[in-house]
């Protein structure tokens, strides 16, 4: 890892510093030496975040360092150098209120599932699965399927934190049924995601600046769908025989709290008015977030003002993973350091150097490297010259992407949180190599439905 990641420096370096030229920042820092200790200082962090395991280190340490200390020195150059704050100023402020819709956004998916836990009803949803005598291998088909079609409705990391925790409900030893049980999730989640506007943030960025209309991205189905499979089945021969350990005569079904399933029906009710606030009243996503953990709250009062057994948001809140929201805090500020130095704005010389096509399937491993959120960005911003073919081929590869890398898409450090210890970073990249012969197919049916046969709504 921390030799591809040197890769990406001397990627860089090979540009020079033509392609910071169309950044908004107004200064080119690549080449000095606060671009160059930063760039560093990314590698070594990163490089700590891959190897969690090895270090035995949260992943979430060595990502807040490196997002934070990023910008640290970046204010130590402009002092240094006398030169005015306030672009700096100005893009922090930027940055905080991106990192801040995804945090809030986090937290109350996070809530919600916390309270789900705690009424009993993915303990439910287990017992349901588990006493129909479902195999493993059908369990795992199960899952994958649900994840890839409640994803476009909802997005790719609400789905793939909730039918994570269902499979661990499912059976929390057999690791070698959790860990391509993961994989799928995520990897199914990813390619939902990416055929709905508002599946995955990629495909919302690139709805919302007009790079194609709603219908546009149902095309996207048929090539999103054959990724999935293509990995699932292979994943699958991984899957063990037999079936979780069921005793009807001692297992007794479940008793969902006063308001679980009624709690699950606000959770999809406030996706809901993430999304429609979003299109409409063009809100961030995370203030329908925030409304709907307020009507939560306001149910819970309820519950306890009739004598029902209510719950206490705070006392679930508690339980939320800490940890994965900082991660995401600290990865997006040292990407958003990285965007500011002039690094990202290399991808507009690697489209005129390439040409789209190539351009567009580097990105997916682009964004499982870095991060899909950012990369889509820096090319919407870069704005190169592409039909509606190609933008549907980066909005495919953005979002399935992310999932080469277990922390290459929200969706996966999410299920890293979630089975934390079993789906981890060394466990997914032993069977990436699945995922990268899905992303291939995928690749392949855009190639042959867009560019052979034209199957899509053309402007």
């Amino acid at each position: 890892m921390i030799k591809l990641l040197i890769l990406m420096l001397g990627f860089s370096l090979a540009f020079g510093s033509s392609g910071a030229q169309g950044g908004e920042n107004l200064h080119d820092l690549t080449f000095t030496w606060v671009g160059i200790l930063s760039l560093i200082v990314f590698v070594i962090g990163y490089y700590f975040i891959a190897t969690e395991e090895k270090y035995e280190i949260n992943k979430a340490k060595p990502a807040l360092f490196t997002g934070t200390f990023m910008f640290m020195l970046i204010g130590i150059y402009y002092s240094i150098n006398g030169l005015n704050p306030d672009p700096l100023h100005d893009e922090l402020e930027i940055l905080i209120l991106e990192i801040a819709e995804i945090f809030f956004f986090l937290l109350v998916a996070m809530t919600f599932i916390e309270t789900l836990i705690e009424r009993g009803v993915f303990d439910l949803m287990k017992f349901k699965l588990v006493s129909k005598g479902y195999s493993y291998k059908k369990l795992f088909w199960l899952t994958g399927l649900l994840a890839f079609f409640i994803s476009p409705i909802a997005d790719n990391l609400t789905t793939a934190l909730i039918l994570s925790t269902v499979l661990f409900t499912i059976d929390k030893k057999n690791i070698s049924f959790l860990v391509p049980g993961a994989i799928n999730i995520v990897v199914s989640a990813n390619a939902g995601g990416a055929w709905s506007p508002f599946g995955d943030i990629t495909t919302l960025m690139a709805w919302t600046a007009g790079k194609g209309e709603f219908l546009d991205f149902l095309f996207l189905f048929p090539a999103s769908i054959t990724g999935w499979l293509v990995t699932a089945f292979l994943l699958s021969r991984y899957v063990p025989d037999g079936e979780p350990a069921f005793d009807a005569t001692k297992e007794k079904k479940p008793v969902v709290l006063d308001g679980g399933m009624s709690v699950a029906y606000l959770g999809v009710g406030t996706i809901a008015m993430a999304v429609l606030g979003h299109q409409f009243f063009h809100f961030p996503a995370m203030w329908g977030m925030m409304f709907g953990l307020a009507i939560l709250k306001l149910y819970s009062y309820r519950l306890k003002a009739t004598g029902r057994q209510s719950f206490d948001i705070f006392v679930n809140m508690e339980k939320v993973e800490n940890d994965t929201l900082l991660f995401f805090f600290g990865i997006l500020s040292a990407v958003g350091a990285l965007h500011y130095l002039g690094f990202l704005n290399y991808i507009h010389d690697l489209y005129a150097l390439i040409g789209p096509t190539a351009a567009n399937i580097g990105v997916g491993f682009l964004s499982a490297v870095i991060d899909n959120v950012p990369v889509m960005s820096a090319i919407l911003k870069s704005s190169p010259e592409m039909g509606l073919s190609q933008w549907m081929l980066v909005t495919l590869t953005a979002g399935v992407g992310g999932s080469l890398i277990a922390f290459g898409s929200a969706a996966g450090v999410g299920v890293m949180g979630r089975l934390k210890g079993i789906y981890t970073f060394g466990s997914h990249m032993k069977l990436a190599w699945t995922i990268l012969i899905g992303y291939i197919a995928s690749v392949c049916v855009w190639y042959l439905q867009f560019e052979v046969l034209g199957f899509y709504i053309s402007h």
